[in-house]
């Protein structure tokens, strides 16, 4: 095979990488800059800059200031920074509500999820939350959590979203896409060092993904307050078992119960839940984004002769 075609290969490997990550942005209605590209890449940046002013120069992507869109519209690149503008002021307020999460039973660290985690907050966003639970305890804390939510905050979940939790008996992540691989290489550790450390040296497939990505750094350890010291004390050993049990049981059954419409399939995947692990995304946010940037990419390939490989 000669040298030119090793190349063109190359190149055309190289924009099939860049075109996916602006789709699968794109429908956030997100545009991105170059560092945000080539960390979500397997190439250096010179690379991705000349492919990008390649696709420029095919008016396949456009470029306002810094940022690079799929659509030739400003419109986007001033929504995003609107988006981060709000972040940065909504951020004390995650931080706050963060190390409050922290000092709850079982908590043994807490993360910042969603679009914060990307930098950005629109006005109907919630704060979401990564929470790691000591083992057989997810339940019991997730219980109890809800329950603060329900009587202090009205059931309000503006600030304190929390839809995602695993045990430091299994910090592996199962499901690796690009959906997950985004979603946790974006984490921001908020409280638990040591824990989040773990949790990265767990998931190294995520750099299957994304090689250049730089994970965030936390350096705040866990706050370990009396009364949370007491009540893990009390319900130690078999008791908080029984309770977590309990826990998980009826949260399981009103969650079958209500969304009972639901085929068992996307049921797994938006209410995944085992002694390890708690997920709660109704709208099963995960599949539609798969789906949605599966059907897009189809669209480029058709409309401009390409070949990008859809996402699994």
């Amino acid at each position: 095979m000669s040298t030119a075609l090793v190349k063109e290969k190359k190149n055309t490997e190289i924009i099939n990488d860049l075109l996916k990550t602006l789709i699968y942005f794109s429908n956030f209605e997100y545009p991105l800059n170059l560092q945000e590209i080539q960390s979500y890449s397997k190439y250096n940046k010179h690379a991705v800059k000349k492919e990008l002013d390649y696709l420029i120069d095919q008016k396949i992507v456009y470029k306002f200031n810094e940022f690079y869109s799929l659509l030739n519209n400003i419109s986007n690149v001033n929504r995003r920074i609107k988006g981060n503008t709000r972040a940065l002021e909504i951020f004390r307020t995650a931080n706050l509500f963060s190390k409050f999460i922290s000092k709850f039973p079982f908590v043994r660290a807490v993360c910042i999820s969603g679009s914060l985690s990307k930098g950005y907050f629109g006005e109907k966003d919630d704060i979401d939350y990564f929470i790691i639970t000591s083992p057989d305890r997810i339940w019991l804390c997730k219980t109890i959590l809800i329950l603060f939510k329900k009587v202090f905050l009205l059931n309000s979940k503006k600030y304190f979203c929390i839809n995602y939790l695993i045990s430091t008996n299994k910090l592996n992540i199962q499901e690796k896409n690009r959906f997950t691989a985004i979603e946790f290489a974006t984490l921001i550790p908020m409280f638990g060092d040591d824990i989040y450390e773990n949790l990265v040296s767990e998931n190294l497939w995520v750099q299957d993904f994304f090689p250049n990505y730089e994970f965030n750094k936390n350096e705040k350890p866990l706050p370990k307050p009396v009364i949370k010291k007491t009540i893990e004390f009390c319900l130690k050993g078999s008791v908080g078992k029984k309770l977590d049990n309990y826990c998980m049981r009826i949260t399981k059954n009103h969650q079958k119960r209500k969304f009972k419409k639901m085929s068992s399939k996307d049921f797994n995947i938006a209410f995944k839940g085992s002694k390890d692990s708690s997920k709660h995304h109704p709208d099963n946010h995960q599949t539609r984004v798969i789906q949605k940037l599966n059907k897009k990419i189809n669209e480029y390939n058709s409309e401009f002769n390409m070949s990008i490989p859809l996402e699994k």
